[in-house]
């Protein structure tokens, strides 16, 4: 090590693990115990206080709430119409009706100015029901006056009876979870009254719990007096046994404790509330996720922080100094690679790990460029191949069968048939092999395709129609040869073939914005389009039941030869119905004749 600085190791792995090393676990060390001094008496501290602080909102701001609601009650009963329709000896006459009418447009007034409230409902003892509901379907008065909530108040004399959350069942086919206060109206002189019930929605309690936030994990949730959960963010967990709350101890103590205890393995501190109306609200939360005493934990932090800091700034630019540079010298030289440059090399000036990944690196990037030339030639080679063979896949095909329906037309002297059919072959074979250029103005296919279809239409014995609308200011454009063909060869196989009826096949070409559509469009049978759009976005020759034989192949050819020529943009695409017949567009670019490709 003699004549070697600081941290001078043969391995320049040695060097970053020794260096970095002992500045992680100083500074680690020292921030960890300083910080944990500091917050372990603090969070204890101010975690009772804080947490009560929060509660106390919560159980304020539900009260107030529920003092509105008893507000709304107040004046629902104090409503003339609804004194009258009280004192009713009958509330089903012509006058009991109308006052039934009034009564309910006051309480829905008062419903659609508050989201808050989910129903209004007064029920009296000569019978009378009313809602804020206009044509609302009620349960039967007599199964009303056996719920809890009507017992409940008559039993509570005129005071108001907050009940838990539960479900409305007041309403046929309706069954919402709320809250509800009921209370009895003063009796008339006759001795006539009745019981208001509002229903609250009982995602405003969730909301006033929810808005309040204790840490990361802490939460709160309301109890009645009888010990039943009105709220809890995890109630579902809590019926069915995978969490746990100390409730015999919460109900044991009186109102405004704050105790520490362990529940499901954890500790945790709960801070209860009582309100006037009887329920509980129960903050709960979790010592170790309580700050306290931020401003000298934030003081301590930042002091040793800042020190730490210091050392390590020193450290680094000292290590960066030595170390980085040969790794930015093949940072350098990458980036030109990543750019296509295999060029590159790079000066090996040490026997360290870097200097083995610079005589790697330039190894790599030599083998890399003779790989990528011969990856080229022979991609190159195989497409060349490939199209050449898919091409004259579709010939031989079509040959034989014609070859075979003008023998059989010949057998049965049906001789204009075989000159006709002999004409267009030879017409169709001569525009097949002219000149052997790959691509060809689209009058030149357009004419290929009308004899094909005389020769098809000929042997399937007049068995279809065929048309042709084209725009005459794309005949001169330019397409790829016999792309056209097996898309009509599929329309006769699979599309009017399988018709019970004769059928159509016409031929469109447009000019769209981004080049030029062709369209193959019949009448036929239909197939699954969607399978058939999603086998050519893959690249995969697996087509439906329906395309599954040769012509199946020549769809994958045209499209792949399309893409090949044009770009991944471009192909095919098909849109079909069942019963409905089948469309299929071909996309390409427009290429002017005599400009080349």
């Amino acid at each position: 090590m003699k004549g070697r600085g600081l941290f001078q190791f043969k391995s320049i792995h040695t060097n970053i693990a020794i260096a970095f090393s002992c500045l992680i676990i100083c500074t680690t060390v020292i921030l960890s115990v300083n910080t944990y001094l500091l917050s372990s008496d603090a969070v204890k501290n101010n975690s009772y206080d804080y947490t009560a602080q929060l509660i106390e909102q919560v159980n304020m701001n539900i009260q107030n709430y529920i003092g509105n609601m008893e507000s709304i009650a107040e004046l629902a009963l104090r409503d003339e119409e609804l004194q009258q329709l009280m004192r009713m000896p009958d509330p089903y006459d012509p006058e009991g009706l109308a006052l039934v009418k009034q009564t309910s447009t006051f309480f829905r007034s008062i419903v659609e100015s508050r989201n808050d409230i989910a129903s209004i409902v007064f029920i009296g003892t000569n019978g009378a029901l009313v809602s804020d509901r206009s044509g609302a379907h009620l349960k039967g008065y007599n199964e009303l006056l056996y719920q809890d909530w009507y017992k409940s108040a008559k039993e509570a004399g005129g005071q108001s009876v907050i009940s838990s959350s539960r479900v409305q069942h007041i309403y046929k086919s309706e069954y919402r979870w709320v809250v509800s206060i009921s209370r009895q109206a003063v009796a008339a002189a006759d001795g006539s009254t009745g019981v208001l019930l509002v229903d609250l929605n009982y995602n405003v309690i969730n909301d006033l719990c929810k808005q309040i936030h204790m840490g990361n994990r802490g939460y709160v949730f309301l109890l009645d007096p009888k010990g039943d959960f009105i709220y809890h963010p995890q109630q579902q967990l809590i019926y069915s046994g995978l969490k746990s709350e100390q409730l015999e101890q919460i109900l044991q103590l009186a109102s405004d404790r704050t105790f520490e205890a362990q529940s499901d393995g954890t500790n945790k501190i709960y801070t209860i509330r009582s309100s006037k109306y009887g329920w509980r609200v129960i903050g709960v939360n979790y010592p170790e996720e309580l700050v306290g005493d931020k401003r000298q934990i934030q003081f301590s932090a930042m002091l040793w922080g800042s020190v730490c800091l210091i050392i390590a700034l020193a450290f680094s630019v000292l290590l960066s100094f030595t170390l980085t540079k040969p790794i930015k010298k093949l940072d350098v030289h990458m980036k030109k690679v990543e750019k296509g440059d295999f060029n590159a090399r790079i000066e090996i000036e040490s026997t360290n790990e870097i200097g083995k990944l610079a005589r790697t690196f330039n190894l790599m990037t030599g083998k890399i460029k003779d790989l990528m030339s011969q990856v080229v030639q022979e991609q190159e080679d195989k497409r060349i191949s490939e199209l050449k063979a898919l091409q004259a896949q579709i010939h031989p095909h079509f040959l034989y069968n014609t070859l075979d329906s003008i023998i059989w037309m010949a057998e049965m002297d049906k001789m204009d048939d075989v000159i006709k059919m002999t004409s267009a072959l030879s017409k169709l074979l001569r525009s097949t092999i002219s000149k052997g250029e790959e691509l060809i103005p689209i009058r030149a296919e357009l004419a290929h395709i009308e004899h094909y279809l005389t020769i098809q239409n000929i042997r399937y014995r007049n068995k279809f129609t065929y048309s042709f609308d084209v725009d005459p200011t794309i005949m001169a454009n330019k397409i790829i040869k016999i792309v056209l063909q097996p898309l009509v060869e599929n329309a006769i196989y699979h599309g009017i073939k399988n018709k019970a009826d004769a059928g159509h096949i016409l031929i469109k070409g447009y000019r769209v914005s981004d080049g030029i559509e062709l369209q193959v469009i019949d009448d036929g049978v239909g197939t699954d389009a969607a399978k058939l759009n999603a086998s050519l976005a893959k690249g995969m020759p697996h087509v439906p039941a329906a395309y599954s034989s040769t012509s199946g192949l020549g769809i994958q050819n045209v499209n792949h030869r399309i893409q090949l020529n044009f770009g991944e943009r471009f192909g095919l695409s098909f849109d079909s119905e069942l019963d409905e017949g089948t469309t299929v567009t071909l996309r390409m670019p427009e290429l002017m004749e005599g400009k080349g490709e």
